[in-house]
């Protein structure tokens, strides 16, 4: 997720010569910046569960322990910011989105995804941007339990998107037939979020 108040024209750091980083963007090294537009809410494992509802034929949900009887699958690769910031070479492990999206059927009408988090945050992607191995729902950075700074102890991850797609804390995923703006996206941020094309604002 993006922090409040960051404003077009800011371009942090000179961008190293990558090509593992998009346009614009500069390389964090060992640093995992923390960027949040809620206040870090302290979720318990115990009571915590992951709903895949909406244009669904199986409506489900999942506790904590449920989730982790699931096929296990691993990111290894890069994440990229929109404040600039990338961190190349992570790995976040949980389950790919496809696994929990199979159990519950997408219709055919389906077409867009709301993610939820438990502070009430959320974000809107096409269906198309988080099947075919391109989310996952994750619990581990680097081998380690999810630091609650960064959502643990579970959040979406979106790797191919500016991180505001991968939202915290992650609690529910609504199938929808048609496109619903969340909180940045609302708030003058791209619909999409491509690192790639720049799509960082509204309009670009």
């Amino acid at each position: 997720m993006a922090v409040p108040g960051f404003t077009r024209g800011f371009t942090g750091r000179a961008r190293r010569a990558d090509p593992r980083l998009p346009p614009g963007q500069y390389d964090v090294g060992t640093d995992f910046p923390v960027l949040t537009a809620e206040v870090t809410p302290r979720v318990r494992t115990e009571t915590w569960t992951m709903t895949v509802d909406g244009l669904v034929e199986r409506p489900s949900t999942w506790s904590w322990d449920e989730i982790h009887a699931l096929p296990a699958s691993e990111y290894r690769g890069d994440i990229h910011c929109v404040t600039t910031w990338s961190k190349l070479d992570t790995s976040f492990g949980g389950v790919s989105l496809d696994v929990l999206l199979d159990a519950a059927g997408p219709l055919p009408s389906a077409t867009h995804v709301l993610a939820t988090s438990t502070t009430g945050y959320t974000t809107n992607l096409p269906l198309e941007d988080v099947t075919g191995g391109k989310a996952w729902i994750v619990w581990t950075h680097d081998g380690h339990p999810l630091p609650v700074q960064h959502g643990g102890p579970v959040r979406l991850l979106v790797p191919h998107l500016y991180f505001w797609k991968s939202a915290k804390w992650i609690t529910r995923v609504t199938l929808l037939d048609h496109d619903q703006q969340g909180f940045w996206e609302r708030n003058g941020y791209h619909d999409h979020g491509d690192p790639w094309k720049q799509e960082r604002y509204s309009g670009d």
